[in-house]
Parts: C-alpha cells; sequence; structure tokens
C-alpha cells in the first residue's frame, strides 16, 4: 500500500474547491471547498494512513490500509457472494484513468464486480463547494449491493439531520461484541429514540452518542420520489457537512459510529469521533448474501440489491458539499432543489442557497 508522498494522487480543482483521489483504491483522499472566506475539510483520513506500513497488520485489506475520504463499495460489507475483500475490488483495487479535465476525473474499475464494468465520474462545481459523484455499473448478472461509504471526523460533537425515514434498524450483530451502545436487532421510527443495550433509549441527533464504542444502525428512506439527504453540523469545526442522493436508486443511508471502539492494530482506540454516513442500497452490516434474499432492510419494502443483466446499467449518483455553519443554526431542517438552486434551511436565520445542476439526479449518466 502506497501512504503520502509516495502515493501518485490524481487531483483536480475550480474557484470553489480542489479534490484528490488516489487511483490505486479509487477512493477520494482529499477534499477540500473555499466558501464564503474558509476553507471547508469535511473528509476523515484514520489516523495511520500516512504511517509506514511495518506499523499495520498483515493481513489488513487494502482499502483499511488507505481508510479515508470516501470510496465506492461494491458489495457493500462482506463479500460473502463472489471472492474479494470486504467493500470489494471497488476499494481495494486500481481504477484506471479515462480522462482528466480541470475540474474533473473519469475512471474505470480495473476489475469486474459479478461480470459488470463500473465508471467513476467526479467533478467540482465551478462556483458552490459541491462535490458531484456518479458511477455507472454496466452489465454482470445477479443482485450487488452498492454504497458510498464517505467518513466525517467531529473533534467536539455536533447534531445529525436528515431526509425523512421510514424505519431505523440496528443489526443483530455487534460490530465489536460489547462495545455497541445500541441495542442489537431493534426498528423504531423515531431517530431521537433507538433503544439502548443497557436500557432506555439514544438520540442519534445528537454526536457522538457514546464513549469508547463501535455502532452500526441502518435508516431507511421514508419516499423514494424525492432528494434523500443527511447533514452534519460539527460545533468545533463551525460548518455543515451534507451528502444527498437518489433514494430510488440507493434507499438506505447506513451509519457508521466508530468512538475509539477498537484496541487492537491500527485503530488502538485512537478512531475517535468519526461518522460515516453511507448511502446505499444493502441490507445494513449483514453482507451481499444476505441482500439477495429476504432480511429486514427488505422488508421495510425497499431494494436491497441492484439487479444486474446484460445491457443494463444502473446510474448511482451522489454529493457532496459543506458550508459555514450560518451563526444562529442548532441543526439542518431541510435541504431542497429548487430551479437551478440548492436550498438549505436551518432551524433559525436564513437559509443558505447554492447554485446547483437541476438535471443532476434525471441525468443518465
Amino acid at each position: 500500500m502506497r501512504h503520502g508522498a509516495e502515493c501518485m494522487w490524481l487531483s483536480a480543482a475550480t474557484p470553489a474547491g480542489r479534490m484528490a483521489l488516489d487511483p490505486a483504491l479509487g477512493n477520494l483522499r482529499s477534499l477540500v471547498f473555499q466558501h464564503e472566506g474558509r476553507i471547508l475539510e469535511p473528509l476523515h483520513t484514520a489516523p495511520w494512513v500516512d504511517g509506514p506500513d511495518d506499523n499495520l497488520p498483515d493481513d489488513l485489506i487494502p482499502i483499511e490500509r488507505g481508510l479515508a475520504g470516501d470510496f465506492f463499495c461494491a458489495p457493500f460489507g462482506a463479500s460473502d457472494v463472489e471472492t474479494a475483500p470486504a467493500h470489494g475490488w471497488s476499494a481495494n483495487s486500481p481504477w484506471t484513468l479515462a480522462r482528466q479535465t480541470a475540474d474533473g476525473l473519469h475512471l474505470t474499475l480495473m476489475r469486474r464486480v459479478m461480470g459488470a464494468e463500473i465508471a467513476k465520474r467526479l467533478w467540482l462545481s465551478p462556483d458552490a463547494p459541491l462535490l458531484y459523484q456518479k458511477h455507472i455499473i454496466t452489465g454482470g448478472s445477479g443482485g450487488l449491493t452498492i454504497a458510498h461509504h464517505p467518513m466525517i471526523r467531529l473533534v467536539a460533537g455536533g447534531r445529525f439531520s436528515c431526509s425523512g425515514k421510514r424505519a431505523v434498524l440496528t443489526p443483530e450483530t455487534a460490530l465489536e461484541p460489547g462495545r455497541n451502545r445500541l441495542a442489537l436487532s431493534a426498528r423504531t421510527t423515531d431517530l431521537t429514540s433507538v433503544p439502548a443495550t443497557e436500557g432506555g433509549t439514544v438520540d442519534l441527533s445528537y454526536l457522538p452518542i457514546g464513549d469508547a464504542h463501535e455502532d452500526f444502525v441502518t435508516l431507511v428512506e421514508a419516499r423514494l420520489d424525492s432528494l434523500g439527504w443527511s447533514a452534519v453540523l460539527r460545533e468545533a469545526e463551525d460548518d455543515v457537512v451534507f451528502f444527498l442522493k437518489d433514494p430510488g436508486v440507493l434507499p438506505v443511508t447506513m451509519l457508521w459510529h466508530s468512538n475509539g471502539g477498537r484496541d487492537y492494530r491500527p485503530w488502538n482506540g485512537r478512531h475517535t469521533g468519526v461518522l460515516g454516513v453511507e448511502d446505499g442500497c444493502a441490507a445494513g452490516a449483514s453482507g451481499h448474501a444476505a441482500a439477495t434474499g429476504p432480511n429486514p432492510v427488505a422488508a421495510e419494502g425497499v431494494p436491497t440489491v441492484l439487479s444486474l443483466a446484460a445491457g443494463r446499467s444502473h446510474v448511482v449518483s451522489h454529493v457532496i458539499g459543506a458550508i459555514p455553519r450560518p451563526p444562529s443554526w442548532t441543526r439542518v431542517d431541510d435541504i431542497q432543489i429548487s430551479d437551478a438552486s440548492l436550498v438549505i434551511t436551518g432551524d433559525s436565520g436564513p437559509q443558505v442557497t447554492l447554485p446547483f445542476d437541476p438535471a443532476y439526479f434525471k441525468g443518465t449518466g
């Protein structure tokens, strides 16, 4: 695995931001926005990533060696249908550059997944703190789980909010047994009242949700015909990081709460204050095989796999953005697309309006 200065990153920039991607894994290693005189860095890099490889376990998979930013999982989680590392070859093997422009990158995964070809397109807005991403999955056969895997770090906590959800589901098995704050196999419709391991409930809108813990929870979108969004207001960073999706393609948002609950190498209790906001089509943390049959997420009435077939393409659209926190905001109440604008509404004070491509979620790639 290559780290730090040894990485041959690909980069792009506009007046509103710059990004760098490591083609060895296809992960977004750096994303920096410039807006209203502020420099905003929304994404997290694990503390061991830029250190020497000899400090890492020999069996650590590539994406955990380079755990940073955002990467595309195909499949999501356990690769127990087709042999691959966790989160699939899309997160653990090289991508080849097809085309590079001043504001963006077009790449192709060198391996096939379930027989399918996967193309990646990323480009920065010229006049707003937004990164547009599309993955185009063509051909193949069988059912495939997918997800984006962006991670943010909160130095001193914050507030999480999102578009409406029909269900909040916890997994049957803990990520780290004995270190989960949330009760297992729980279901609720209230994000602010999720059953806790030791009784009572946990409010997922306040971060962090516990100390020295690892938790996973799946949020199932209420409506598949409108914009899906998640937003995190970070207190110390004094900003708002947000993610946009088409819930018709990505009907779940999976939250990975990682706050010092892993004591073994390379985590060593130092991976703290991290929230993964993982928009996908999957059965939560259950793995690829579980998603192809009956499962608790599918029981909520949403798909948990993309159906691959010869001649068929799936377009997966996703947006990462960040803004300085307006002075009176304590949370985000809504995000909507209106004509050629993205309108972000807080709990008080004026709305924030950004230029936005109105055809983005309607495009075919």
